[in-house]
C-alpha cells in the first residue's frame, strides 16, 4: 500500500522522536507583507460517525411533530421531552441539548439546515438521473475528507482550513512562534495546507512529548533530539528531522506560554473527552498575545456517532457530552472578552437515514444539521431549507430519508471563511466548487 506524504510526516515524527506527538512546521512567511493586530478563531468539532440530525433538531408544531413521529417510528423522541426554541417556535431540540438550546434562545447559536457535500446545486431528480454528485456517499472515510478537504472526492491532499491558512499566512501571523491550525484531536486532512501544517497537541499536555520511562525520560528525549542533528544525506530523513525539530520548539514554546496564564475561571465538565479538548484551545487562545498570532483554526472531535442499533440510547450520551462542553468553551470565550472573535462550528460525516433500521438504529444518510456557536453569530436562527420529511419524497435521494442537501458544505465553509478574513477573490482557490452555487455566503456569521 502507498503511503502519501501526509502519513509518512505523520509516522516518520512519530518514530523519530520517540511518542511525541506529529507537530509539523508552518510554512515560509512573507516577513515584508502588512500583518494586522486584530483577532479571530475558527473552531471545528467533527462529529465522527455521522451524527442523527433528525433527532438532534426536530418539528415542534403539531403537523411537523406528527409526520416525524409517524416516520420515526421506535427512533421518534417524546414531544414532551424536547426542548423548544423560543425564537424558532416550530422546532426543538433533542432533550439532551439544554445548554444549546440556552445559547440558540440567547442569540449565540444558530443552526444550518440541511447540509452536505454537493459539487452542484442538486436535486432529488437530477440526482436520480445520475447528474454529478461527489463520489462514494454514504462512505465514512470518503464522506468525512471530502468534508474536511470541500472536493469531489476523498483523493485531494489539503483541507479547506489548510488552504485558508495558505491565503492568509501573508497577511496574519507574520511574527507568530506557532503554525495558525491546530488539531487537539490528532493528525486530520482538514489542516493540512500546501505551504502549511498544524501543531497537534494532546489536550493536557501542550509539551507534547510522552514517555512511561520514568527518570530515565530526559535522557532518552535529549538523546532523540541530538539524533535531528546528524546529516543522514538523505533528503526525505532530512525532511523529517526538521519536521521534528519544529515540533519540539512548538511543544516548548505552546509549555512555556500556557505555564505562565492566570488558570481560567470557567469550570469545564470532568471526564468528558471533548470538554478537555475545548479547554485545551481554550488555554491557547488566552495566550495568543505571547504566541504572536492574529488568526487560529482549532480542530477538534468527538465520536462514535455511527448507531446503526440501540441509537436512542448511544446518541443520547454522545449529545449530553458535546452540550456542556460547547457551552463551558463559550463561556470560557465570554471570560476571556474574545466571544465575537470565535466561532465553533460542528461537521460530520453525514446525518443518519429517517427510517429506522431493523436493530432501532439508523443507517449512513447525506444532509445534515450544523451548529455555529459564538458572538458573532446571528443567532436564534435557523439557516437553509430544512427537509421534508418524506420518504421518497421531493428531498429524499432514495426511499430511506436520506435528504439530498439543500446547502453544500462548501458554502458553509465559504461563510466561515470570509468571516475569518478571506476575500471572496480567494475562495474558488480554497473551495473549487463554490463558483457553482448562486450564494457564498449564508449569512449566519
Amino acid at each position: 500500500m502507498s503511503a502519501n506524504r501526509r502519513t509518512f510526516i505523520k509516522c516518520a515524527s512519530l518514530a523519530a522522536a520517540g511518542n511525541v506527538l506529529g507537530l509539523r512546521p508552518f510554512g515560509a512567511l512573507n516577513a515584508l507583507a502588512q500583518s494586522s493586530t486584530d483577532y479571530k478563531a475558527l473552531v471545528c468539532v467533527f462529529l465522527f460517525g455521522g451524527n442523527d440530525a433528525n433527532n438532534t433538531l426536530i418539528p415542534f408544531d403539531t403537523t411537523g411533530y406528527g409526520n416525524y413521529s409517524s416516520i420515526r417510528g421506535d427512533l421518534a423522541l417524546a414531544q414532551n421531552t424536547l426542548l423548544p426554541l423560543t425564537p424558532a417556535p416550530n422546532f426543538a431540540l433533542n432533550p439532551n441539548l439544554p445548554d444549546i438550546q440556552a445559547l440558540f434562545n440567547s442569540n449565540n447559536a444558530a443552526f444550518v439546515a440541511n447540509v452536505g457535500t454537493l459539487i452542484q446545486p442538486l436535486t432529488r431528480t437530477q440526482y436520480l438521473a445520475g447528474q454529478t454528485a461527489p463520489t462514494n456517499l454514504f462512505s465514512h472515510p470518503d464522506q468525512q475528507l471530502e468534508w474536511q478537504n470541500a472536493a469531489q472526492s476523498a483523493s485531494t491532499q489539503t483541507g479547506w482550513a489548510g488552504r485558508i491558512a495558505d491565503s492568509l499566512g501573508a497577511t496574519y501571523n507574520t511574527g507568530a512562534s506557532i503554525p495558525m491550525i491546530t488539531s487537539v484531536a490528532g493528525d486530520t486532512l482538514f489542516c493540512n495546507g500546501t505551504a502549511t501544517s498544524p501543531v497537534s497537541i494532546s489536550p493536557g499536555n501542550v509539551g507534547a512529548a510522552s514517555c512511561s520511562e520514568g527518570s530515565e525520560c530526559g535522557a532518552r528525549q535529549a538523546s532523540a533530539q541530538a539524533l535531528l542533528t546528524l546529516d543522514t544525506g538523505v533528503s526525505l530523513v532530512q525532511a523529517d528531522d526538521t519536521i521534528t525539530t519544529n515540533a519540539y520548539a512548538y511543544a516548548k514554546t505552546l509549555a512555556d506560554a500556557v505555564q505562565s496564564i492566570t488558570p481560567l475561571q470557567t469550570v469545564f465538565p470532568a471526564n468528558n473527552g471533548l470538554a478537555a479538548q475545548l479547554q485545551q484551545i481554550a488555554q491557547i487562545i488566552q495566550v495568543r498575545a505571547a504566541l504572536g498570532v492574529q488568526r487560529q483554526i482549532f480542530f477538534a472531535s468527538l465520536g462514535n456517532f455511527d448507531t446503526h442499533a440501540d441509537q436512542l440510547a448511544l446518541q443520547s450520551t454522545l449529545l449530553a457530552e458535546i452540550s456542556p462542553a460547547l457551552a463551558a468553551f463559550y463561556n470560557a470565550t465570554v471570560e476571556l472578552n474574545v466571544a465575537s472573535e470565535v466561532t465553533t462550528f460542528t461537521m460530520s460525516d453525514f446525518s443518519r437515514t429517517f427510517q429506522p433500521n431493523s436493530n432501532n438504529g439508523s443507517d449512513h444518510a447525506w444532509g445534515s444539521h450544523h451548529m455555529v456557536i459564538g458572538g458573532a453569530v446571528k443567532g436564534g436562527q435557523i439557516y437553509g431549507t430544512y427537509p421534508m420529511l418524506a420518504l421518497a419524497g421531493p428531498d429524499d435521494s432514495g426511499s430511506n430519508g436520506r435528504w439530498v442537501p439543500s446547502t453544500a458544505s462548501s458554502q458553509y465553509a465559504a461563510t466561515l471563511a470570509q468571516w475569518f478574513g478571506v476575500p471572496a477573490a480567494d475562495l474558488p482557490t480554497i473551495l473549487p466548487s463554490i463558483g457553482n452555487f448562486s450564494s457564498s455566503n449564508l449569512g449566519f456569521v
